[in-house]
Formats: C-alpha cells, sequence, structure tokens
C-alpha cells in the first residue's frame, strides 16, 4: 500500500473541490428541474430547511469519519468500529458502489452538456448537419460524448489530489459563478420572467407536507452534497489536521445551496420566458413535458430568442454546465480510485484507467437500455442509496464511536468546540433526529 497521501493545500481549495463535488448538475439540471416538478417554491423552502437540518450534520459525520482515518471510506469505517468490520464494508464499499452507478448516468447527462456545447460553435460555422446531429439524442452521438466525458474525468483524477483535483476546482468554480450571474441578469429582463419569479419564491405551504415533495427534496439535498457515496469520507481524509471541520462542513453547505438556489433563479424564470415565447413547457394537467431534458429544451430556445449573441450565451452556458459536471464526476471516480489504490496497493494511473473503464461499461450499457435503465438508476442511487448509505453513516458516528474520541478528533482543527452550540447539539443530532428523519421521509415514499 502506498503511505503517501495526498492532501488539500490550502482551506480554499478544498471548500472549492468540496464545492465542486456539490455543486454539479444536481444543482443546475436536478435542483430546478425538482423545483419545477414539485411546487415550485414549496419544494425550495423544504429544500433550504432539509439541507440544514438533516445534510448539514450528516456531511460533518462523514468529513469527521474521513479525517480521523486519513484512508478510503471503508478503511476509515473500521478505524472507528474495528468490532465491527463487515457493517464498516457494508456501508464503505455500498457508498463506493452508488458513486460508481450515480457517475454511469451522470456521464450521459454530462455528455449531452459536452454537445450542447459544440452545437452554437457548428452554427457559427456553417455546419449545419454537424449541428443537427449534436443537437439530437441517438445512439451513437450518446456513445461518443460520454466516452468523451469519462476521459476527461480520468485525466484529471489520475494526477491526485494536489494537482488534479484541488487545481482545477480552484480555476473551474468561480468561472462556473460568474457565468451563472451573467445569464440571470439577462434572464431577468425578458417578458415572463416576472411570473418564473413569482413561481419561484412565493410557496404554498399547503404543499409542503406532501410525501413525494419531501422525498425529492431529501434526495435532492444528500446528491447535490455528495453524501452517502463515500465521496465525503475521501475528502475529509485529504483534510489537513489543524482545519476546523465544522465551519469548513457549513461553508460546502452554505455554497452549495446557494448555488442551487441561483441556478433556479435563472432555470425557472427561463422557463416561463421560453413559455411567452410559445415554447410548450407544461402540460395541460401542470405536469412538466420533459423532466430529464428540461434544461435541453427550455434553454436553446431562450437562446435561439437572442438572435446572435444567443450561439455565445449558449456556449458559455453549456461550457459552464460541463464544467459543473466535470467537477462532480472527479470525485465520484476518487472514491472507487482511492479504495483501489490503497487496498489492492495498485498504482493511481492504473487504478484510475481500470475503474473509469469498468464505469464506461456501466454507462454503455444505460445507453443501448436508454428507457429502461436511466431513470431506474437515478432513483435507485439517489431517493433509496444515498439516503440509506448517508442514515448509517450517521448511526455509525452516533452509535459506534467513542464520543471522547469523536470529540479529540474535532478539537485537532476548533479547541474550543467543547464549549460552543455545535457539540451542545451535533452529537445526540446525529444520534437520534438525522437517521429517524431520514428513516420517516424514506418509508413515508415507499
Amino acid at each position: 500500500m502506498s503511505s503517501v497521501r495526498g492532501e488539500f493545500s490550502s482551506r480554499f481549495g478544498f471548500i472549492m473541490a468540496a464545492a465542486g463535488s456539490a455543486v454539479g448538475l444536481g444543482n443546475i439540471w436536478g435542483f430546478p428541474t425538482q423545483t419545477a416538478s414539485n411546487g415550485g417554491a414549496a419544494f425550495v423552502f423544504v429544500y433550504l430547511v432539509l439541507a440544514f437540518c438533516l445534510a448539514y450534520p450528516a456531511l460533518m459525520a462523514e468529513l469527521v469519519v474521513g479525517r480521523h482515518g486519513q484512508a478510503n471510506a471503508v478503511t476509515s469505517l473500521r478505524k472507528i468500529a474495528p468490532k465491527q468490520p463487515k457493517f464498516a464494508f457494508i456501508v464503505g464499499f455500498g457508498g463506493i458502489i452508488c458513486a460508481g452507478l450515480i457517475l454511469s448516468f451522470y456521464a450521459i447527462v454530462a455528455g449531452w452538456m459536452l454537445s450542447a456545447t459544440l452545437t452554437p460553435i457548428a452554427e457559427i460555422t456553417s455546419l449545419d448537419a454537424t449541428a443537427g446531429w449534436l443537437s439530437t439524442q441517438s445512439l451513437g452521438r450518446d456513445l461518443i460524448f460520454t466516452a468523451v466525458f469519462i476521459m476527461l474525468t480520468i485525466s484529471i483524477i489520475s494526477k491526485g489530489v494536489e494537482n488534479g483535483i484541488e487545481k482545477w476546482s480552484k480555476r473551474l468554480m468561480p468561472a462556473l459563478l460568474g457565468i451563472l450571474a451573467l445569464l440571470i441578469a439577462y434572464v431577468l429582463t425578458q417578458d415572463g420572467a416576472s411570473q418564473g419569479l413569482q413561481a419561484y419564491l412565493v410557496p404554498d405551504f399547503s404543499q409542503i407536507l406532501n410525501p413525494d415533495l419531501l422525498v425529492s427534496a431529501l434526495g435532492q439535498a444528500f446528491f447535490s452534497l455528495s453524501l452517502g457515496t463515500s465521496v465525503m469520507i475521501i475528502y475529509g481524509s485529504y483534510i489537513s489536521k489543524q482545519e476546523n471541520l465544522v465551519s469548513l462542513g457549513a461553508y460546502v453547505t452554505l455554497i452549495d445551496v446557494l448555488i442551487a438556489f441561483v441556478a433556479g433563479l435563472l432555470i425557472i424564470p427561463a422557463m416561463y420566458v421560453a413559455q411567452a415565447q410559445g415554447v410548450e413547457i407544461f402540460s395541460d394537467n401542470g405536469t412538466l413535458l420533459s423532466e430529464d431534458t428540461l434544461v435541453f429544451q427550455v434553454l436553446p430556445a431562450l437562446f435561439n430568442s437572442m438572435g446572435d449573441i444567443g450561439l455565445v450565451v449558449a456556449f458559455a452556458f453549456f461550457a459552464l454546465m460541463s464544467i459543473a459536471a466535470l467537477t462532480s464526476s472527479i470525485s465520484m471516480l476518487e472514491a472507487p480510485v482511492s479504495y483501489t489504490v490503497e487496498k489492492f496497493g495498485m498504482d493511481r494511473l492504473q487504478a484510475t484507467w481500470v475503474i473509469g473503464g469498468l464505469i464506461a461499461v456501466v454507462s454503455f450499457t444505460i445507453v443501448f437500455n436508454f428507457s429502461s435503465l436511466f431513470s431506474f438508476v437515478i432513483a435507485l442511487t439517489t431517493q433509496f442509496g444515498q439516503p440509506l448509505l448517508g442514515m448509517l453513516c450517521c448511526i455509525f458516528v452516533g452509535w459506534m464511536w467513542h464520543r471522547h474520541s469523536l470529540l479529540e478528533e474535532i478539537k485537532s482543527g476548533c479547541g474550543d468546540v467543547e464549549n460552543g452550540v455545535f457539540w451542545k447539539i451535533w452529537p445526540w443530532y446525529i444520534k437520534f433526529i438525522c437517521p429517524l428523519a431520514i428513516a420517516l421521509v424514506f418509508f413515508n415514499s415507499l
């Protein structure tokens, strides 16, 4: 086993990497889609509550496990509960499998983003046939761009923590935020945007206890924060012992929720702007016409209405989406790669290509059986796998880790944590409230 482990070189680097993992298509593709499908502002309200009340405590549990273990997810969990090696393996390895499955469908959606990024370039250069092929879903297009995206992910992960994950997250995340802000400023000046803002910001409180809405919001909070996939355990293991985990976890949660919210400020008004321009968004009974492909229906229609400048904006937006996807995919590939490197002593480059190849095979299988597998794999991982594994991680930290040892780990970067509000609430919160609340929401959905 290699004794040299990577470590994030700076606090900013970790926050950008963890936020990059959290901020991805889940925020910009998934969150607005879920919002539009689940009663608009009511969903936003529930999502915000669940993100801070359930997702943040669970995120802290995963980060603390990782930093204490300084190893892959399975080894880190076994260090906490040496008498429960099988349970540790189920939670740790379950998370690794979950991360791999998420990446397999994620790579397909990210491939759509890449092809949508190239479409405006083909249109500007008058390659109309190419533009038509790029913008139409087909077996050939999906296979090629899924493969390209997986290769990009492999190339970053093979370089390790500081030169791969951290270096690229610090470059890509600020670029993403800048483009998002400019697009929102434009959309909010268009006809129909005010109606979209109202749907997004004024909640119908009668919807808030709808079980489907609760399950979707919980799944979305866990999905967007990469919880239950071993990813945050891995990232936690690369954090210096001198860092204050309590504030780091809060920053990551805040940035993630903020970007999901800001993405909604773009997509939801853009839907109503597109609707004002004659694009069909909702069916007669008020349901969304195309959930999985919402952004590919709504936004190109919006960009087309902008004339020639729309091509530049379309390129910028889908380039941004591809960046968001990449900052998340590198974290999902890191979970199985770190396990393989540490468990089998395999060279990092070799492990990255082997795991990346296996995930590509799963992705291609989904592409070939798209109608039956795509939605199934998304539901299996995000609505079932992630909340359940996140709940088990809370049980692990709350019930199996000796309280004194847990306190010492958090104190290593935050000496006075014992006297603060966090330590008075968090340990019993993840012991009782988190597992119970996640279980209630989860069983409500069955």
